[in-house]
């Protein structure tokens, strides 16, 4: 079969297409014929947490029809179409545990539910129980809000009756987001933001702050959290993995600091956050609640063309690859 690879090689990563044999599910296990896959950053990024190897097929993610199931697997069958985290997505076949295999909404195109699982799934455990815990009511912020893990926090905050604010350096980008939901929009790349969140939210600060871009803007986070906040730690676009904290900050405002990264998460832990996602989500999805954002669709063979408009942020949402 097809597939391609992300291989570390002088301290980068290098794209390679092979041809290599169809894989063979293990107990647990389910193998799809791969519609559609997604990029996703921290995959690309030499040393980087979800990469994590000398080489891989790449793919992180993937919707298709189940090809093959494994000993033991009793919610999906051959022909069924599904979605889900997957190992080897940039190929024609794909391996996915039976925990992450969902049902694929009839209303959605192979690409919409490709773009769900890593983002989607992420965005869903910085929100929901029993990290984020965004109310009703609350208010969200979220710096670099344009990645496809920050569009999704948006999409989710109104799914709950949150309020959201978003930082991005292009106002083009701005625009775009606010008519899929967010409510106020802040242009800027810098750590300026602390006091025009307290503006917008009437003194009250962010209930919840996912810090998508890094260490450069973690303080700022800081500064601008309301009592009791909760600030998420998810990326490191900026490059920068240290950042000053203001312990008397967080101890007088009883803050709560978190990180959320799939580098480490047991398998018991991911398939509890694709259950908990599959309750409290999919349904909203299935009944056209909201779309996956896709920005932009590349095929197989323009997969490092896809990587090059990842690296240049260019985009608002996800950026998916037809498989076929």
């Amino acid at each position: 079969m097809k597939s391609c690879w992300i291989v570390t090689r002088d301290h980068k990563a290098v794209i390679e297409y092979r041809e290599v044999p169809v894989p063979q599910p293990k107990p647990g296990e389910v193998i799809i014929e791969v519609h559609a896959s997604a990029l996703n950053r921290g995959e690309l990024v030499v040393g980087g947490a979800v990469h994590g190897g000398p080489e891989k097929i790449g793919g992180n993610e993937a919707a298709g029809i189940v090809h093959a199931i494994g000993a033991g697997v009793t919610n999906c069958k051959p022909g069924d179409k599904v979605f889900g985290r997957s190992r080897g997505g940039f190929a024609d076949y794909a391996t996915l545990d039976a925990a992450q295999v969902m049902p694929m909404p009839q209303r959605l195109s192979w690409q919409q539910a490709a773009a769900i699982p890593i983002s989607y799934i992420t965005a869903y455990e910085m929100l929901y129980p029993p990290y984020g815990r965004l109310a009703k009511g609350e208010w969200l912020l979220i710096t670099g809000v344009s990645a496809g893990a920050g569009v999704a926090c948006v999409q989710l905050a109104k799914l709950l009756g949150a309020q959201s604010i978003g930082t991005s350096g292009s106002a083009a980008k701005l625009e775009r987001i606010k008519a899929l939901g967010l409510d106020v929009a802040i242009n800027t790349r810098g750590a300026d933001f602390a006091a025009k969140v307290m503006e917008a939210t009437g003194g009250h600060g962010a209930d919840l702050a996912v810090n998508l871009v890094g260490g450069t803007q973690f303080a700022e986070c800081v500064r601008a959290a309301a009592r009791k906040g909760r600030i998420a730690v998810v990326g490191y676009v900026d490059g920068a993995l240290s950042a000053e904290i203001d312990l008397g900050a967080v101890h007088a405002g009883r803050l709560e600091i978190f990180g959320i990264s799939n580098a480490k998460l047991t398998r018991e832990e991911k398939a509890a956050a694709a259950a908990g996602f599959a309750r409290d989500v999919m349904p909203a999805i299935a009944a056209g609640a909201f779309d996956p954002v896709i920005d932009r669709e590349f095929g197989f063979d323009e997969i490092p063309a896809a990587r090059d408009c990842m690296e240049s942020s260019a985009m608002v949402g996800k950026i998916v690859v037809k498989v076929r």
